[in-house]
């Protein structure tokens, strides 16, 4: 089955977890929110530790809901990061500042999970002992308050009245009717929040756009079009100039997003490439490739697919961030993923 539309085997909910001094620097050319990237990669170090634990669950795929962020700028004319002040060198001589961005943050982290051994324990989890699942959850939320996500470190929830923050393991339930109750009753649970989702379709459609308007357009035209208003003066009849902007309403909640990497040389074996962090590992040289993003009221979701992110590796180098997203209904024809107009040969 397409990994877009597969079903999945259960879900595990970590909900307002509260980042403190993550990453905001997403990429060379971005900023605001961590990249996917670094959420991918702290669900792979969080499947490790399960692993370890002898846990028989595997993380396949990650969601994010955003409920808050306070990133560490001053605001103006010029937006500034927030820096530290290093100690002075050895010789009394001022350090260099290194420019670090940082976000305070409040997630909620969804995780589609599998059963590792198909046994009789692991069917009692996913079926009707749900003290076995809530210890589970529990352990894992606290293995989750020693690890660093996007570099910041992790806090211990803030109860609040109204607002959830027991993690969840349930089981997704076979009939498509307990699915849509299933998914609703969590949905809730995610407002105020948006979620981020892909929508590399608005980027195919605005390329193509250009392109007729100009065939000598790149997808990086189209791309940076995507990520800022663009104001166009006409005269009206009387004669004066009205300023207008071809950025439809609601359209603020799209924004530029790394996408994953694409890469630079071959695929070397461990050891083969000095001062690499782990000789036991092959080793690439990549660079960043670029996406577009929306931010999403979970209300607006239609399946838990829709915020579900994953990984993909293509042999011509290609290492991108997936995600779920079925386009609305008038987008019907918006372009696969994996269609290569959108590889990061193209930028």
């Amino acid at each position: 089955m397409n990994a877009k539309h597969q079903v999945p085997e259960g879900l595990l909910v970590l909900p307002r977890i509260r980042v403190q001094n993550a990453n905001a620097i997403s990429s060379p050319l971005t900023h605001g929110f961590p990249s996917m990237t670094a959420f991918l990669g702290f669900m792979w170090a969080l499947g490790r530790r399960l692993a370890a634990a002898g846990i028989p669950l595997k993380l396949e795929k990650v969601g994010v809901i955003c409920h808050w962020y306070q990133e560490q700028a001053q605001e103006g004319y010029v937006r500034t990061f927030h820096l530290t002040r290093n100690p002075v060198d050895k010789d009394g001589s001022t350090a260099a500042i290194v420019e670090e961005g940082r976000i305070h943050l409040d997630l909620t982290l969804v995780f589609q999970v599998s059963a590792i051994q198909r046994t009789n324990e692991v069917h009692f989890l996913f079926g009707s002992d749900e003290s076995m699942r809530r210890d589970i959850a529990w352990w894992i939320r606290e293995q989750v308050g020693s690890m660093r996500l996007a570099g910041g470190s992790i806090l211990p929830p803030k109860p609040a009245p109204g607002v959830r923050i027991a993690p969840t393991l349930v089981g997704w339930p076979d009939q498509e009717n307990d699915q849509r109750a299933l998914f609703r009753r969590l949905r809730r649970q995610w407002l105020p929040g948006f979620a981020l989702v892909s929508r590399e379709d608005l980027l195919r459609r605005r390329f193509e756009s250009l392109q007729r308007e100009n065939p000598d357009a790149t997808l990086l035209d189209a791309w940076l079009d995507l990520s800022r208003f663009n104001w166009r003066s006409t005269r009206n009849d009387e004669g004066r100039v009205v300023w207008t902007h071809d950025r439809p309403e609601g359209a603020g909640w799209v924004v530029p997003i790394p996408g994953g990497y694409a890469a630079l040389s071959d695929l070397y074996t461990g050891g083969q490439v000095v001062n690499a962090r782990d000789q036991g590992t092959a080793f690439r040289f990549v660079e960043g490739v670029y996406s577009i993003g929306q931010w999403i009221g979970p209300h607006r979701l239609q399946r838990v697919q829709d915020c579900l992110w994953w990984g993909e590796c293509h042999e011509d180098g290609l290492y991108r961030c997936c995600n779920g997203y079925g386009s609305p209904p008038e987008h019907a024809d918006a372009q696969d993923p994996s269609d290569p107009l959108l590889s990061a040969e193209n930028f």
